[in-house]
């Protein structure tokens, strides 16, 4: 019954989704705002967790919370049908048009033959980000979770594939990540959401402690490779991907210090764009939850 169950569900999606490859990006847009008026508890969220970082100091913004937070839905939207595109094999040339900056980063961290860990947040478009980073910079093997249906997950699976991503799913993901490194490759890890206690630490983001994954501090220091910051952000009618500096680690003694001083440094790096693109973050995770 299950497989009945994931069946139709599958070509419901496919059904609904493969319209929306053939419409302008535009209509992104139009959804992300439906989304928008419609998702009224997410949206509720969202704006208290930007009053809130505001109310702080944490970050200040031009114009209000909730025209950010429109903002921010709308490029939900636009990252959605930008993705829908890619899926269905018509995003070649938004693939083309995307801007790189920073592979002088890239060559230099590629010299110490460790691999590279590449950090970023769930910022701009970033499953366009893994994709193109694997098309114009490196194969990218990424962290994800697996999606109930597996029908869809080997869809999704598939797509990314055929760019030159690779999944290394969350259960068990560290031997993974690790052996990737190891081999020369490149795994790319998004950083910016909530974690149970014993994944992480609490660390101050954009003024407030959250739960933070320990994990890219850890893999740095197990494997010796460099980790280098990367974002997406919109430019124009395209995109731009920024490849930074490699990160230094905390030269502290005590591994656990250590680790909790390299994680604070990655999630400050996350919480600067975020200060620099309020717009393009995902506001409507529960990222401060189970910190009092």
């Amino acid at each position: 019954m299950k497989r009945v169950l994931w069946g139709l569900q599958f070509f419901g999606v496919v059904l609904l989704s493969f319209p929306l490859s053939i419409l302008p990006c535009r209509v992104g847009e139009f959804l992300g705002l439906l989304l928008h008026y419609l998702w009224k508890s997410r949206r509720a969220i969202a704006v208290d967790n930007l009053k809130r970082s505001i109310s702080l100091n944490a970050l200040s913004i031009t114009g209000t919370p909730e025209e950010i937070i429109r903002d921010s839905f709308k490029n939900l939207g636009l990252s959605f049908i930008e993705i829908i595109k890619v899926y269905y094999g018509r995003g070649e040339r938004m693939l083309d048009k995307i801007a790189i900056r920073g592979m002088e980063n890239l060559d230099g961290a590629k010299a110490r033959g460790k691999g590279i860990l590449f950090i970023t947040g769930h910022c701009g478009n970033w499953e366009l980000l893994a994709i193109a980073s694997s098309v114009k910079v490196t194969p990218l093997s990424v962290v994800a979770r697996p999606l109930n249906n597996p029908y869809l997950n080997r869809f999704l699976d598939r797509a990314r594939s055929r760019y030159g991503n690779r999944v290394i799913y969350k259960k068990g993901a560290l031997r993974g990540i690790v052996s990737t490194l190891r081999s020369g490759g490149s795994v790319g890890i998004l950083m910016d959401q909530a974690v149970l206690p014993d994944e992480g630490y609490v660390i101050e983001f954009l003024g407030r402690g959250a739960w933070t994954t320990k994990m890219p501090a850890l893999i740095a220091r197990r494997t010796d490779a460099p980790v280098l910051p990367v974002f997406i952000r919109r430019k124009g009618h395209g995109h731009e991907i920024t490849i930074h500096p490699e990160v230094s680690l905390s030269p502290n003694n005590s591994l656990e210090i250590a680790l909790k001083e390299d994680t604070k440094t990655f999630s400050d790096i996350i919480a600067n764009y975020i200060r620099e693109n309020p717009s393009e973050w995902l506001w409507l995770h529960r990222r401060w939850k189970r910190v009092p």
